[in-house]
């Protein structure tokens, strides 16, 4: 059974111009603690051709999560008008909202996304080379599409290893002991997505 629900997402400032950032309020509950984070990603179609135009325009991570109700702004840029097909500017297409735990999808909202121009005369006649920043996108936040996944929780917690003490005290002792540590806490710490901790105690919505 899944431990995390989207219970709300809300769009705020859609419809917007082309060049505005994607901005996700989403609400979330926990049915129980999770001591790792959750991995969020914005992902828009380029095109609906070919994934190799597909571009993750933000991931945040949020945690770790305690019980209960979360809410949080999830904000992104625009996509790389550089990686859009010209056949594909105008027009229907996807943005979708995932969420990840422990590296596995868990949950995927998709929204159809259409971009069009706002001056009458270019709708009618379009220029060949699209002019994005005359142009506005509206996302269809009524009709989002959910799809659900299911993947390994981490229930199942790993047998630790067995030490033959017998073996063990037959050892010759070290000349200097080390405190015992986590190898990756010691390293330098890789960039990361930015992250956020989660709010509580929002009011109930349902998607």
């Amino acid at each position: 059974m899944a431990k995390v629900h989207i219970t709300n997402v809300s769009l705020l400032d859609n419809p917007a111009p082309y060049f505005s950032p994607f901005k996700f309020e989403i609400t979330f509950e926990a049915i129980e603690p999770l001591p790792e984070d959750l991995e969020w990603k914005i992902i828009y179609v380029g095109s609906a051709e070919s994934e190799e135009h597909d571009q993750v325009l933000d991931t945040v991570f949020v945690g770790p999560v305690p019980e209960g109700r979360h809410m949080f702004v999830f904000d992104a840029p625009h996509p790389d008008t550089a990686r859009i097909p010209v056949q594909d500017a105008l027009g229907v297409t996807v943005v979708l909202l995932t969420c990840s735990y422990r590296a596995q999808e868990f949950v995927r909202v998709g929204y159809y996304v259409n971009n069009d121009y706002t001056d009458p005369e270019l709708k009618e006649n379009p220029p060949e080379m699209p002019q994005f920043d005359k142009m506005q996108r509206n996302i269809l936040a009524s009709s989002p599409r959910v799809t659900r996944f299911k993947i390994e929780w981490g229930d199942v917690k790993p047998a630790k290893p067995q030490i033959d003490l017998a073996v063990h005290n037959q050892m010759p002792p070290r000349q200097e002991e080390e405190d015992t540590f986590d190898l990756p806490a010691k390293l330098p710490a890789p960039p990361s997505p930015k992250k956020v901790e989660p709010a509580e105690d929002f009011m109930d919505f349902s998607l």
